[in-house]
């Protein structure tokens, strides 16, 4: 066959529309998770906000911590196919459990979710990068893995819609059960297109010298979650929350696991496995930047943006449930000061005033409605859309550039896209800047071009480092531990996920927000000038293993 009519492996398409409807649950799931636990009008949970951040950034972190058990088993025991579907179920239970009222279903729910995307996520991604071990696909491992990553933002970019119209319109319970729904038609989907992938779905052997499952559950997991439970223990707090100190503690013998499994691969194995670990510790740094949108950006979106709908537009959005109205009206809210800072008495007590609603503080008199009068406002949570839109919209757009940069001989290297992302990443967070900047540090509301704009940034660095360090994953790993250490890459995902939340818990101790996104411009830009000079070590490693 001439390399002309060389394509993508059939079994792409299915993983894509596999991954497409799985992250359309989790995402919508997602979206509404903050919003549904400190409800307390339409049936949430009525949780104080800073108990419901905590229990958020908890659940989003071990979401990608229990894929280096899923991946382990799918290795040694399962199979990738099984583990697959086994995840898959798990979750979709989850999400429609999460319809049923009560906080005790409310955490096991979390639990399913948390335990099935451990053994989905790091098993899909492995079984594609199989599909393209083949000699005749192996050159559009890179792309290939650029398609599938445009699947999970579909599903990212549909949901937050569905979401905002059951939600507004049926309830909370409707919502969660459209998650689990999507869930389920993945499931479908993947056992459709069993035939195109089975052939990549081999175990691999284990090596004398590796760990066996006994040894990683006695030596890894039984101290991870000792520690996990002295960090709960511990007085008072190191990281800012009990739950915090937990994770921290219970992540340190899983990152130990890894550091260690060096002295104990064969010479072979450990070149290319150091270069994976310093990239997992290199990426921290951009999931720590990056997942604050659902925190840091989405604060900026509530109280600092302008969101005020064009009327010709308001009935067609609220058809969609995207609106959200605000009457200018006196009534009892809690006391803020002019950055939205919540004001507490000697006692520790919230101050309650009467006062208009907060959006209106920082909003220019003119664009205030008579008295009674009614804003008609675009739901906070679809700029949540936004970076999943950029990612379907950009996609073909990066890969159409990498192919023309590798017919010229000039395509970076997969670690050399990895420094191109960090590095726009770094880049992402002077928007925020310029933004604050503008709007007077917030004292007046800014255009929501400038969320637009910091999202279209930093999503081109996504789409050079997150499918790219999927790819590499899959290129530089020995094969009997494919999905141990894509479960390695998921870890850094989680540690990062927690950093965010610990960096975004920093935000009301800034005066001047742009020395916050300040801050994150020097944490990125130190990562992106490891990653510079590790360079050149990382490319001969990867064109050693002829990746």
């Amino acid at each position: 066959m001439s390399e002309e009519k060389i394509k993508h492996p059939t079994g792409l398409r299915y993983l894509f529309f596999t991954e497409m409807w799985e992250r359309f649950g989790y995402y919508l799931m997602l979206g509404i998770l903050f919003l549904y636990m400190t409800d307390t009008a339409k049936g949430g949970l009525s949780m104080e906000r800073k108990e419901a951040a905590d229990v958020f950034g908890t659940f989003i972190a071990l979401v990608f911590l229990t894929p280096f058990i899923g991946g382990l088993l799918a290795d040694r025991v399962l199979g990738y196919r099984t583990s697959i579907t086994i995840g898959g179920i798990l979750m979709g239970i989850g999400y429609m459990s999460l319809a049923i009222p009560g906080v005790t279903m409310f955490y096991i729910s979390l639990l399913l979710i948390i335990v099935g995307n451990g053994f989905f996520k790091p098993n899909i991604s492995t079984l594609l990068g199989n599909l393209y071990n083949e000699p005749s696909y192996k050159g559009k491992k890179d792309a290939g893995y650029n398609i599938f990553y445009m699947g999970i933002n579909v599903g990212a970019f549909v949901c937050n819609f569905f979401a905002a119209y059951l939600r507004n319109t049926f309830g909370w319970g409707h919502a969660f059960m459209a998650a689990g729904i999507g869930m389920f038609l993945g499931v479908i989907i993947f056992w459709i297109g069993n035939k195109h992938y089975q052939h990549a779905d081999v175990r691999k052997p284990a090596n004398p010298e590796d760990m066996s499952l006994p040894k990683v559950f006695g030596i890894v997991l039984l101290p991870a979650f000792i520690a996990g439970y002295l960090g709960w223990m511990i007085p008072g707090n190191i990281f800012g929350s009990d739950s915090t100190d937990a994770f921290i503690f219970g992540a340190l013998p899983v990152a130990i696991f890894y550091v260690t499994l060096l002295t104990r691969l064969n010479a072979e194995d450990r070149r290319p496995v150091s270069a994976l670990l310093a990239i997992f510790g290199v990426v921290i740094v951009f999931w720590a930047i990056f997942k604050q949108n659902g925190t840091a950006l989405t604060t900026w979106a509530e109280n600092y943006t302008d969101r005020k709908l064009p009327e010709a537009i308001v009935p067609a959005a609220k058809g969609l449930g995207m609106v959200q109205e605000l009457k200018l009206e006196e009534d009892t809210f809690p006391k803020v000061d002019n950055q939205f800072r919540t004001q507490k008495d000697e006692k520790g007590n919230t101050i309650r005033e009467v006062s208009v609603p907060h959006y209106f503080i920082n909003l220019n008199k003119d664009k205030w409605p008579e008295h009674g009068g009614t804003l008609h406002l675009v739901s906070t949570e679809l700029f949540q859309s936004i970076n999943p839109f950029f990612v379907v919209a950009l996609t073909p757009l990066v890969v159409a550039f990498f192919a023309f940069l590798r017919r010229r001989n000039k395509e970076p290297s997969t670690p050399g896209k990895i420094f191109y992302g960090l590095l726009i990443t770094a880049l992402s967070t002077l928007v925020m800047v310029a933004a604050v900047v503008v709007s007077q540090n917030g004292l007046e509301k800014s255009s929501a071009i400038w969320l637009i704009g910091v999202y279209s940034v930093i999503t081109v660095g996504e789409l050079c480092l997150s499918p790219m360090g999927l790819s590499l994953v899959s290129k530089l790993s020995p094969p009997r531990l494919t999905s141990l250490m894509m479960g390695g890459w998921f870890l850094s995902t989680s540690i990062g996920n927690k950093m965010s939340g610990v960096l975004a818990a920093l935000w009301d101790g800034y005066e001047n927000k742009a020395n916050f996104f300040l801050v994150n411009f020097v944490v990125v830009l130190l990562a992106t000038i490891s990653i510079l000079f590790m360079l050149k070590w990382l490319k001969r490693i990867v064109s050693e293993h002829g990746a």
